[in-house]
């Protein structure tokens, strides 16, 4: 079940208050919730992909890989995931999610 995200409101609520609106409340509220058309594992993978994709590897990307394991991602399927990916995205981009990923999933 996907978790009340309030990200949007505490970091932008009164800067941009329809955007953290639109975040918490579209994004992570209605469109995270649908796990009757696709996993919460599954959106995490695709969300994962999408992002390494771009190249975003900040703190929002730490946090989709973060929740990417919650939502049951192991150690191996993520490296297959990014090597796969990497063919894709880009060698490069491959490389600074595994360091990511090493710091999330550690030695497990």
């Amino acid at each position: 079940m996907a978790v009340k995200q309030t990200a949007g409101r505490d970091a932008l609520g009164e800067f941009a208050p329809k955007f953290a609106e639109l975040n918490d409340d579209v994004l992570f509220g209605e469109v995270w919730s649908r796990e009757e058309q696709l996993s919460l594992r599954d959106r995490s993978l695709v969300t994962v992909v999408a992002l390494m994709a771009q190249g975003l590897t900040d703190e929002s990307f730490r946090y989709h890989l973060t929740a990417a394991k919650k939502n049951g991602i192991t150690k191996e399927e993520i490296a297959e995931v990014v090597t796969h990916a990497a063919f894709y995205c880009g060698w490069p981009k491959a490389w600074a999610v595994f360091r990511m990923a090493k710091d999330i999933w550690g030695e497990e």
